[in-house]
């Protein structure tokens, strides 16, 4: 390849990167706007008369924590791509901190209806750190308790298959149409317009992300009606 052939594929590499954070930055800009707006539209209405200003400030509160948790996972995704992060360094043993994710988000599934449970062999790891194991346990967690629906049935669980070990977090809930199976670990996509209020939008992205560069794969299988099962499989 000559000179000119480099520094063409240079420029075609540095085009793409600038497509690509092009495109996430005005997707950040887009998903910070909402709940901007609730913020305003709710200080505007706290000036009306008889207005509840106790329950509106508890509402803007919510949209305030929201943006916060946007920014803190967009920043963390960013340090995750640039490479600062990193995401295997050694193995964890992956059952005590599956339980630990599953004693954190119990309140939160209490609240939703959901159930939870932890199985799988206790001498299993996987190639993560543990901080980098519990953030895709707990995305993967807070996933199903987000969206699987009330009564459903959330498991955590860890095994092999044959030289690989799988992570698995499958929920028996209101599912997904198929055809959006694809696109779930895409930055800021939901299933359907009633999950937009809901969520940042990056858990599933940054699963992928972490799992992709810990050497392994992810894949979620599933349908409407028939539940949500994501597999996390890494190389032993």
């Amino acid at each position: 390849m000559t000179d000119f052939d480099d520094r063409a594929t240079d420029r075609g590499h540095a085009g793409r990167f600038d497509e690509l954070r092009t495109g996430f930055t005005a997707a950040v800009s887009h998903e910070l706007r909402t709940p901007l707006a609730r913020i305003l539209a709710l200080l505007d209405n706290a000036d009306l008369p008889g207005a509840d200003v106790h329950a509106l400030i508890d509402q803007a509160r919510a949209e305030v924590e929201n943006a916060g948790a946007l920014i803190d996972e967009v920043l963390f995704l960013s340090e995750l791509e640039s490479g600062r992060e990193i995401v295997s360094l050694g193995h964890t043993r992956a059952i005590p901190v599956l339980e630990e994710v599953a004693e954190d988000v119990e309140a939160a599934a209490a609240r939703a209806g959901v159930t939870l449970a932890v199985e799988g062999d206790s001498s299993i790891d996987v190639p993560l750190r543990p901080r980098m194991l519990r953030i895709v346990a707990q995305n993967l967690a807070e996933n199903a308790i987000r969206y699987a629906g009330h009564g459903a049935h959330f498991t955590l669980s860890i095994g092999r298959a044959g030289d690989f070990v799988v992570l698995t977090a499958a929920d028996d809930g209101v599912g997904v149409a198929a055809y959006t199976l694809p696109r779930l670990f895409e930055r800021f996509y939901r299933a359907d317009a009633a999950r937009t209020s809901r969520g940042t939008g990056l858990g599933l992205a940054i699963v992928k992300h972490i799992v992709v560069a810990a050497g392994g794969e992810v894949e979620a299988e599933g349908d409407r009606g028939r539940g949500l099962r994501i597999r996390a499989t890494f190389p032993t």
